[in-house]
């Protein structure tokens, strides 16, 4: 008769790995008994070793797989699966590339800020620049707004309502937060209510587009029912330029972007057309990226190496129709309590190229008559 076989199992696992392109990852676990077939499984799938590309090893009761010269197609999950006649144990793990860095940020607050400080519109009539933001419940438009008026104010500020997990948006009524200290930070930020899940309810595109054109006083009530009424006394007959909106900020989180589809797509398009007929800037801003990565929610400066952020800023580049180079993944004030320059910077590096478009759209606003419906 045979010896008797031990039913495998893992006295260590599978280590989460992240390396740089181009380095050698190895994974490696011990198991308690030699008499067992390894098996090795990428993403779900079986692995198919490249020869000087993959080695897998099996040395007394080591398991061990190499990876050789790490590039982006490498990154994903990992499973080893053991086998013998007594049963069968898995561990797997995540392999994490870092690219090399595709975008660059200024990592130091101070220049951005002072840069903001000394920003002039360039019509003295228009006081400030405003920006709308418009996406999903939940994305973390209010948060953004929060975000922003932390890093000017030096401080938490959490006066902006966020909606946090909820499906049902907490913005009822059409807020302006401005920026401004005396003649310095000209900028304002528009907060209105969101789109809803349910039956892709919440804000009416006829209102976002009224917003966008200016018609829209501040304190308006929304309703998922009608739109705002030209006979309101919240609907501004002979807006401005000064009323009207100068960008158009879709605020989209990163980690739900499979969920955003159908008639919200259809909606968020609708509203991208009516700017684009009226030639305002449009741009991203792309929350919750510590959610949607585990490389970024350990260090927030490694975003613009990550797979998966620029992946997602490609999915939703492919989804609304703008440009990757108008996508901006910022981070959020929403479980720190003291200020993180890292999370300001992100930001900042954002508003510093918004503010300009924004402004670019006064200039081209101001030299011909300016016509709202």
């Amino acid at each position: 008769m045979g010896s008797s076989q031990t039913k495998p199992e893992f006295l260590t696992v599978l280590a989460e790995k992240q390396v740089e392109f181009g380095q050698t990852v190895t994974l490696q676990c011990e198991t308690n008994t030699e008499a067992l077939i390894p098996t090795w499984e990428k993403n779900g799938q079986k692995l198919e070793c490249v020869e000087g590309k993959h080695k897998t090893v099996q040395t007394g009761k080591m398991c061990i797989l190499e990876i050789a010269n790490a590039q982006e197609g490498d990154e994903g999950n990992y499973t080893l699966t053991l086998h013998n006649k007594e049963g069968t144990a898995s561990c797997s793990a995540m392999v994490t590339v870092e690219l090399s860095e595709w975008r660059t940020v200024e990592w130091k607050q101070k220049p951005m800020i002072e840069k903001l400080r000394s920003f002039k519109i360039a019509n003295d009539k228009v006081s400030e620049l405003r920006f709308l933001l418009y996406g999903p419940v939940g994305a973390g438009k209010s948060s953004v707004i929060n975000t922003i008026k932390s890093i000017f104010e030096r401080r938490q500020f959490i006066n902006c309502l966020a909606a946090a997990e909820s499906s049902k948006s907490h913005t009822i009524y059409y807020q302006k937060y401005s920026v401004a200290q005396g003649k310095f930070f000209p900028f304002a930020f528009n907060d209105i209510m969101g789109v809803e899940k349910e039956k892709c309810e919440g804000v009416l595109t006829d209102d976002i587009i009224s917003a966008l054109k200016g018609h829209v006083k501040e304190d308006y009530q929304f309703f998922s029912t009608h739109p705002l009424s030209k006979d309101s006394t919240y609907y501004l007959t002979n807006p401005s330029l000064s009323d009207m909106m100068h960008c158009l900020v879709n605020v989209i989180p990163a980690d739900k972007l499979a969920l955003i589809k159908g008639d919200f797509i259809r909606k968020m398009k609708a509203v991208r057309q009516a700017a684009s007929r009226m030639g305002m800037p449009q741009v991203v801003f792309l929350t919750r990226v510590d959610r949607a990565c585990p490389m970024t929610k350990a260090n927030l400066r490694n975003i613009y190496k990550s797979k998966k952020i620029r992946d997602k800023m490609r999915k939703c580049s492919n989804l609304l129709g703008i440009p990757t180079n108008c996508i901006f993944p910022v981070g959020n004030y929403h479980e720190e309590t003291g200020m993180n320059e890292d999370i300001n910077c992100l930001m900042l590096d954002a508003l510093t190229k918004i503010v300009d478009w924004a402004n670019d759209y006064v200039v081209k606003c101001s030299n011909k008559q300016v016509h709202v419906e």
